[in-house]
């Protein structure tokens, strides 16, 4: 129950009629993940980059390694690799754009630039945001997450990606990565996989401007590569300015023919302006506008929701990286040992209610993998194991927002964090084609908060509800401690059975487990605040009314068992690849907000059931002609809750759909064309008392070699300008007057050039 701060085939064909429907259903959620040229492919181990030449693509060139997309081929479990054609590269490159061929993976932009999406696989961290949580984010295999598994998802850069690695559920337990949704592992180039030096310009509608380049050195037994990005973009709606600059380099020393080594660095420069969620009627009035808070008609408040034009919410963000991974190679035994180390410096000034809150610190990540494969012909290890370890701390500090500036200190912190997660697992040849894989994980997680804050009372500020740029006399409430120390430990065993009735095909089913312990930001939560007051001050009029200004929940971690099935293969001009599964989730933590925005602490839901399909099918449809579609499905719901009963979770598109068809015209000119469909409106509230319509984008976009070296291309994104919600807030009860609703960016031009030489 919640706590009490809750207010209270084929494909299908005329062969199935609709007197099989379910029998339909079953078939075809048996089919995910596809590229045109079915990109069947895994990394050898965790971080592709860790080994030279270990990126396999169907139809890739000669001389990469086979075993390694046999590996991905030969998984038990539902993963998906992107490489380089998969991920589109055009005028305006954002993580939407870079994950829409990976179905399974919901991303739903906010403002349209280099923006703080929200990222979700198979519901995990579904309520989360701004600061995310339920994937393990990798770079190279080393955690682009926090200790407490908490990640800035705007510092996944996919313009610096060679190759994105999806693993959904189970399969990333090998990773390190026990919670439900997986893990996505961005690969980068190396001098070795891209030689010479690449540089691409594009830009267009909205001031947006695109600069980056690689170069890469490939010697006898070493290699380098640096690469760097500068984007910037006015926005499509006022308040709306961002910018990213980023820069990285990896070496790779081959210091024996067994043993290799590799050193990664980086520093990413990220902010943009937070434009904030418009009224229904807004949005439809005029998308490009930003809300100014609730009015105030004939005593009362109406449309609620932030003041963005008075407190100017932005993100500023820095983080600098570092990183080894060495794996040595002796006959059938592999050892893979990574180190690395962030420091990151985020600033986020929120809407009032919730200040401006900025915290510093550092994080240690240390990463160790056996594999023992006797037989050199398997696909899989006969057992591997893994362990990793994470550590870091952090200086928080909150602040007032006074009209958009850094007012009054109110909180502060200390944040340490530590994730332990082991992992062994086998992979048990039973008969001809028949696979068993066992494997268990043991994750220990500590959250511990020292309050700071020196004073005995936490200083508010608040704005006139009826005239919300005069300021109210500032007030004080008592200070309560927000001091927190929480241990959690879970064991999460899964069971793979795979089999393969031919070479191009598996059928699979996996029972696995999953445990997910909460993160500071769910365990530190600013509370009590309005659209025209600071935390701790739920009434602007009285100053000195006691209040707390945080909510320290006793949270318990997230378990779940999750029962899944698959298909994958390809016949002639046709490949497939599909998931469907089941989890049964306990205490699913939810990230809860009012109908104004404003936070009201996390809490644990009794349980919840999350059922969902995962397909992908590429296809040959003609001489030149190619297709691929990307579906998921996702019903998440309450499961007989007291008030909500078998509600749909808020914040769930029930459908997505990427389709892109590609011609190529000429040998040097390729048209494309992408349909981005949700058909069905989408729950704002848990109450389901308010939804997003559904929406339908077509983009075209079009490439030509002038020769070897040079590319031109052009691009045009929801051509018929529509309307839209991008995403929403996600609220427990919605007002229908809220301002709830994220536009979606308008129809926007695009072009740019591509230079290798």
């Amino acid at each position: 129950m919640l706590q009490s701060n809750l207010h209270r085939a084929d494909f299908p064909s005329a062969r199935a009629d609709s007197s099989r429907l379910l029998g339909r259903l079953t078939l075809a959620a048996l089919l995910t993940t596809v590229s045109a040229q079915a990109c069947l492919a895994q990394s050898a181990s965790p971080g592709s980059a860790i080994v030279l030449d270990t990126i396999v693509v169907e139809g890739a060139p000669a001389g990469v390694p086979a075993f390694v997309r046999e590996r991905f081929f030969a998984t038990a479990g539902a993963a998906t690799l992107l490489t380089a054609d998969d991920i589109p590269r055009g005028g305006n490159p954002t993580l939407a754009q870079a994950l829409q061929n990976a179905p399974g993976v919901v991303v739903q932009e906010f403002f349209g630039g280099n923006d703080q999406p929200r990222i979700q696989i198979r519901g995990s961290g579904l309520q989360q945001n701004p600061v995310e949580r339920g994937i393990l984010v990798l770079r190279d295999g080393l955690p682009l997450n926090r200790a407490d598994g908490s990640y800035i998802v705007g510092l996944a850069n996919p313009l610096q990606a060679e190759a994105i690695e999806v693993y959904r559920g189970a399969s990333a337990h090998r990773l390190g990565a026990t919670v439900l949704g997986g893990a996505l592992n961005f690969v980068s180039p190396t001098g070795n996989s891209a030689p010479g030096t690449e540089v691409r310009v594009s830009g267009g509608s909205f001031g947006q401007l695109n600069l980056s380049g690689q170069t890469g050195y490939r010697g006898e037994g070493f290699d380098a590569l640096i690469q760097g990005d500068f984007g910037r973009r006015d926005g499509y709606r006022a308040h709306n300015e961002s910018q990213r600059a980023s820069v990285s380099a990896n070496v790779g020393i081959a210091l024996t023919e067994n043993i290799k080594t590799r050193f990664f660095m980086g520093y990413t420069d990220l902010s943009f302006d937070v434009s904030g969620p418009l009224t229904r009627q807004g949005l439809r009035a005029n998308p490009r506008q930003v809300h100014g808070g609730p009015r105030v008609v004939a005593g009362v408040a109406v449309d609620p929701g932030p003041n963005v034009l008075r407190d100017r919410p932005r993100r500023e963000t820095q983080q600098f990286f570092i990183g080894n991974r060495t794996t040595a190679e002796f006959g059938p035994h592999l050892v893979d040992l990574g180190l690395g180390y962030t420091y990151t410096d985020d600033m986020f000034r929120f809407p009032m209610s919730s200040g401006v809150r900025v915290t510093k610190g550092g994080d240690f990540t240390a990463v160790a993998r056996y594999a023992y494969k006797p037989d050199q012909a398997a696909a899989l290890p006969l057992f591997e194991t893994t362990a990793q370890y994470v550590i870091g701390s952090a200086k928080r500090e909150n602040y007032l927002n006074q009209g958009g500036m850094k007012g009054a200190l109110f909180g502060e912190s200390d944040l340490d964090a530590s994730t332990l997660s082991l992992h062994a697992g086998a992979n048990i040849p039973l008969w001809q084609g028949v696979t068993l894989s066992p494997a268990i994980n043991y994750a220990h997680a500590t959250r511990d908060n020292t309050d700071t804050y020196a004073f005995a009372r936490r200083p508010t500020n608040a704005y006139n509800p009826a005239s919300p740029y005069a300021l109210l006399p500032n007030g004080a409430v008592p200070r309560q401690d927000s001091s927190y120390k929480r241990t959690y430990d879970g064991w999460s065993p899964s069971l793979g059975l795979s089999w393969r009735p031919s070479a191009d095909q598996i059928v699979f089913a996996a029972l696995s487990r999953n445990f997910e312990p909460p993160t500071h930001e769910d365990l530190l939560a600013t509370i009590n605040g309005t659209p025209n007051s600071s935390p701790g001050r739920p009434n602007p009029g009285a100053p000195m009314a006691a209040a707390a200004a945080f909510s320290t929940p006793a949270l318990k971690a997230q378990t779940g068992t999750t029962l899944e099935g698959g298909w994958r293969g390809r016949q002639g001009d046709f490949s497939w690849d599909g998931v469907v599964y089941y989890s049964w989730i306990d205490k699913e933590l939810l990230s809860l907000r009012d109908a104004t925005g404003a936070s009201l602490g996390a809490v644990n839901a009794d349980k919840t059931t999350h059922f969902g399909v995962e397909l992908g099918l590429g296809a040959k449809l003609l001489d030149g002609l190619t297709g691929r579609l990307a579906y998921t499905y996702q019903d998440f719901r309450f499961d007989n809750d007291p008030l909500r009963g078998n509600n749909r979770l808020a914040g769930t598109p029930r459908h997505l759909i990427n389709a892109t068809l590609q011609y190529q015209a000429t040998q040097a000119w390729m048209l494309q064309a992408s349909l981005r469909w949700s058909p069905e409106k989408t729950p704002v509230d848990n109450m389901n008392t308010l939804y997003a319509a559904p929406y339908a984008l077509v983009d075209l976009r079009t490439e030509y070699r002038v020769n070897d070296s040079v590319t031109v291309f052009g691009e045009v994104s929801n051509v018929f300008d529509k309307t839209y919600a991008a995403a929403t807030l996600i609220v427990d009860q919605a007002r229908p007057d809220q301002a709830a609703f994220q536009p979606g960016t308008g129809r926007a031009f695009f072009a740019g050039l591509k230079a290798r030489f």
